[in-house]
């Protein structure tokens, strides 16, 4: 066990949650999703989340004894916490809203979901309480999503790319020469999925890698990264399926930019590069940090 203000004040710190500042993305999407559901976010999430967009979103009891890690607050995870949870443990995710992407072989996503009411009730009621940490775990050298990454391809870091905050959310890495075959082999068994999202050219070695976990659908960035050298770009979306204006207008950006570059271009879903950090990283250093306990809540479909 250990208590609730102690396990968030040494993540607020580990994490560098109030040097970072508002978080770039959930302080303008969290207002909206949930305005547009007509939740009161702001009277329910704690103050300092409401201010900074990460940290601690839902207080639950002062004791702890289990956290569980994922990466969304997707139903199935919150419904998995609430029912293996005691009163008083915590779930730790990396986004505070659910996100569905779309599949590459299956339906467009519809972007940005908030928790249903009935969730959040439920979870208030039962005394648990819900820590997210997004840009700051973005960029973190040591538990980071690019990061975690770079260490199970066996990765040389070279320099940041993808500027957010004080930090990057994406890296430059050289690796042992392979095929874009032999990474894409590689891609399926770390990330745990049946097939990637594949775009660009095969090549017959790759020996220079830049990494983004998440959505890595932004055409300066994959410019910048081929103009110093990168020849694969390994990330969680590679297009952007969302069913909107702006994400028909994404991938069209990204289809005409594939026609010509020389890199390999591999997606391996939103969800599967950012929980490889859960399960990789972050369990280990919370069991390293904490006197608790520490379970994963995986998805059961990493493309959604």
């Amino acid at each position: 066990m250990e208590p609730l203000s102690a396990i968030a004040v040494r993540l607020d710190a580990f994490f560098r949650i109030e040097e970072f500042g508002p978080d770039p993305s959930f302080s303008r999407y969290i207002p909206q999703v949930y305005e547009a559901a007509g939740v009161d976010w702001q009277g329910i999430f704690e103050p300092e989340f409401v201010r900074r967009f990460n940290g601690l979103m839902l207080k639950g009891g002062e004791s702890v004894g289990t956290v569980f890690c994922s990466v969304f607050p997707a139903p199935e995870v919150l419904d998995a916490f609430i029912e293996r949870a005691a009163p008083g443990d915590m779930l730790f995710l990396h986004h505070p809203l659910d996100i569905e992407c779309g599949d590459p072989l299956g339906p467009l996503g519809r972007g940005f979901l908030p928790i249903a009411p009935e969730h959040l009730d439920t979870m208030r009621a039962k005394g648990l309480s819900f820590y997210a940490c997004h840009a700051p775990m973005d960029t973190h050298p040591e538990v980071g999503t690019a990061a975690a990454i770079a260490r199970a391809i066996g990765a040389r870091i070279e320099e940041g790319f993808w500027p957010d905050g004080d930090g990057h959310a994406g890296l430059i890495c050289a690796i042992e020469p392979m095929t874009t075959h032999d990474l894409i082999a590689l891609a399926k068994h770390l990330f745990d999925v049946t097939f990637v999202d594949f775009a660009g050219r095969m090549r017959n070695q790759i020996s220079k890698v830049a990494i983004v976990a998440g959505a890595g659908y932004k055409v300066a960035e994959m410019r910048g990264v081929e103009a110093k050298g990168a020849q694969a770009y390994l990330t969680g979306e590679i297009l952007d399926r969302i069913d909107n204006d702006d994400g028909r207008r994404l991938f069209r950006e990204v289809e005409d930019f594939a026609r010509g570059t020389t890199m390999s271009l591999i997606g391996v879903s939103h969800a599967a590069s950012e929980y490889l950090v859960m399960k990789t990283q972050m369990i280990r250093w919370l069991k390293e940090t904490f006197a608790v306990d520490v379970e994963l809540i995986p998805l059961n479909r990493w493309w959604r």
